[in-house]
């Protein structure tokens, strides 16, 4: 059975490899959108489309590069594979999925649970009582 040392060595090499290869196609994205002509604000342009794919793509890989980074210090510090939260083994196939992943899937799930209800709860308290709502005129 391997050490957890050996498993923090190669997960570094892992995602040191997963690193460079989301620089380079970050840098690919962002030397295609410096070289793109101005595009036409119409409505149905193709290339205003694939601008505003490629800039979320650029949004997309500058996460995902933060998320590598993290779990770079947390395999420095040698807290690598240990839930942030709840302290316990993150399970291997996870981070084999997910080699950023800092939460354990139970406490991932948990935090989801969290943040929907907080968002339902945010968008109850924004909507209008009944009383107050505007009437349809029909």
């Amino acid at each position: 059975m391997r050490t957890r040392e050996e498993i923090a060595r190669q997960e570094r090499i892992r995602l040191e490899k997963e690193q460079k290869e989301a620089q380079e196609e970050l840098a690919r994205v962002r030397e295609w959108l410096r070289t793109e002509v101005d595009v036409d604000a119409d409505e149905g342009d193709p290339d205003l489309f694939e601008r505003e794919k490629n800039l979320a793509l650029v949004m997309a890989l500058e996460r995902k590069l933060e998320s590598i980074a993290t779990a770079l210090r947390a395999v420095e510090k040698g807290t690598y594979g240990i839930c942030e939260r709840c302290g316990e083994a993150i399970d291997p196939a996870r981070l084999e999925v997910r080699p950023d992943a800092t939460l354990c899937l139970k406490c991932q799930l948990e935090v989801e649970r969290i943040a929907h209800r907080a968002a339902a709860r945010a968008m109850a308290e924004a909507a209008p009582p009944p009383s107050r709502r505007p009437k349809i005129i029909e």
